[in-house]
C-alpha cells in the first residue's frame, strides 16, 4: 500500500484563532498533517505562539508560503483580502477564518467611525472586496476553504442528511449566537473588526442558515437556493448613557452596535431570522432550528445537555474548564465534555485536509463566504434605513 502524502501546513497569525486551528490540526487523522510554521506580523506573539507549539517561526510570508501546500490564514478580517490574494497567486489553498472580509472604512481616514459612514458604501467596498478575493481564486490552481465551524458542527452535519434523504423543503429556520462579550481587543472598533455583533456573531447562524437552504436546494432542484433579500435591526444597548453595568457584560465597544436581528427571505419565499448579541449572561447561546414541510429539528452546539454538573462551590472548579463564557461555575452547569468537537473545529479541518489531498467536495467554499458577507453588509444598510427590505447583491 502506498504511504500517503504529507501535507505540509502554514499558520499565518500567532493570537486565539492561530492556537485552535493548531490544536484542531493535531486530531486530523485521514490524512498526514505537518505544520511547518507561523508567520505573524507581532515578533513577541509569534515568538510564544511557535515556542509553545514546537514549530518554525517564518521571517516573512513568502518563505511560509512556499514551504506550505495549505495556509492557515487566522488573522484579523481586516488584512484577510489581501493576504489570501497573496496566497492564491502562489496557487495554494487557503483556509480562511470568518468573516471572509468586510469593510474597514479608509485607513488614511484616521476619524473614521462606524456610527456615521454611509452603509451604502460599506456595502460596496465590501463587494468589491468580495469580487477581488474570488477572482483570484478563479485565477488560481489553489482553493478558498472557509472555516466556518458551525457547517461542520455534526449536529449541522447530521441536519444535512436529513435534509438531503427525506427531500425536505426547508420554510423558516431560526438561529442564534450570542453572549457576554468578545475575546478580541480589536473587536468593537468597526476599522478593525468591520461591524459589531451582526458581523462578529451573526456570522455563524447565519452562515448555517444559508448552508442548509443550498443543500436542500442541491438536492432537490440540483442549484442552491440563495438569499435575495434582508432587512435589519441593530442596536448599541452598552453604550446608551442610563445603561448601568454591573460588570456581567463587556461594554468597551467604541463604534459598533451589540446586538442585531435579522431577516432573511430566500430566492423561493422561506425566510430565516437571526439574533446575534453581547447582552447574554450565563455562557454562549449557539443554537439553529430548522422547521421542515417533514420535521423541525433543533441544532445545540452550545451549551446542550450532553452532560450537566451541579457544582455547590465555585472554588471546587476553579482548574476546570466548564463552558465557553460561563459567568459562574457554582450550581447547576451544561458543562461542555469536548466543546471543540461539538463546535466542529476538529471536523472543518479533517474535511478540509480530505478536500486537499483527496479532492472530495468542500461543503465550506468561497461561494457560501461571498454570500454571507454579502446579506450582513445589506442588512446594515437596511438598519441604516430603519428595517427597509433591501435587495441582497448576490457576488
Amino acid at each position: 500500500m502506498a504511504e500517503k502524502k504529507v501535507l505540509r501546513a502554514g499558520i499565518v497569525g500567532s493570537g486565539f484563532a492561530a492556537r485552535f486551528h493548531f490544536d484542531a490540526l493535531q486530531r486530523v487523522y485521514g490524512v498526514k498533517v505537518e505544520v511547518v510554521g507561523a508567520y505573524s506580523k507581532t515578533p513577541a506573539n509569534l515568538k510564544k505562539f511557535s515556542s509553545e507549539k514546537g514549530i518554525k517561526a517564518f521571517k516573512n510570508l513568502q518563505e511560509l508560503i512556499a514551504a506550505s501546500d495549505v495556509l492557515h490564514l487566522c488573522t484579523p478580517p481586516v488584512t484577510h483580502e489581501p493576504l489570501a490574494v497573496e496566497i492564491l497567486q502562489h496557487n495554494k489553498d487557503v483556509i480562511i477564518e470568518k468573516p471572509l472580509t468586510g469593510y474597514f472604512g479608509n485607513e488614511e481616514e484616521e476619524d473614521f467611525s462606524g456610527d456615521t459612514f454611509s452603509r451604502e458604501e460599506g456595502l460596496k467596498q465590501a463587494l468589491n472586496s468580495i469580487q477581488n478575493i474570488l477572482k483570484a481564486e478563479k485565477k488560481s490552481k489553489g482553493r478558498i476553504m472557509y472555516a466556518e465551524n458551525w457547517i461542520y458542527a455534526p449536529a449541522i452535519q447530521k441536519e444535512r442528511e436529513v435534509i438531503e434523504k427525506t427531500n425536505s423543503q426547508i420554510l423558516w429556520i431560526q438561529a442564534q449566537q450570542s453572549h457576554s462579550g468578545s475575546h478580541s481587543k480589536d473587536y468593537g472598533k468597526w476599522k478593525r473588526s468591520g461591524g459589531g455583533s451582526l458581523m462578529g456573531k451573526g456570522c455563524h447562524p447565519l452562515a448555517g442558515a444559508i448552508y442548509l437552504k443550498q443543500v436542500e436546494g442541491l438536492d432537490r432542484n440540483g442549484k442552491p437556493i440563495r438569499p435575495k433579500t434582508v432587512s435589519c435591526r441593530t442596536h448599541a444597548i452598552t453604550r446608551m448613557p442610563h445603561f448601568e453595568n454591573e460588570l456581567h457584560l463587556r461594554d468597551s465597544y467604541t463604534d459598533v452596535e451589540d446586538y442585531a436581528s435579522t431577516h432573511i427571505v430566500f430566492e423561493d419565499g422561506t425566510v430565516a431570522d437571526i439574533v446575534a448579541s453581547e447582552l447574554l449572561q450565563g455562557g454562549v447561546k449557539n443554537y439553529l432550528e430548522v422547521h421542515a414541510n417533514n420535521h423541525r429539528t433543533i441544532c445545540n452546539l452550545t451549551p446542550n445537555n450532553a452532560m450537566q454538573t451541579y457544582n455547590p462551590v465555585h472554588s471546587n472548579f476553579d482548574d476546570i474548564y466548564v463552558v465557553e463564557k460561563t459567568g459562574t461555575k457554582q450550581g447547576w452547569s451544561n458543562i461542555s465534555p469536548d466543546e471543540a468537537w461539538f463546535n466542529g473545529y476538529q471536523h472543518e479541518m479533517e474535511a478540509f485536509y480530505r478536500t486537499a489531498a483527496l479532492d472530495e467536495k468542500l461543503e465550506s467554499g468561497s461561494q457560501l463566504a461571498a454570500d454571507v458577507i454579502a446579506t450582513i453588509y445589506a442588512a446594515y444598510l437596511s438598519a441604516e434605513k430603519n428595517g427597509v427590505e433591501i435587495e441582497i447583491p448576490l457576488v
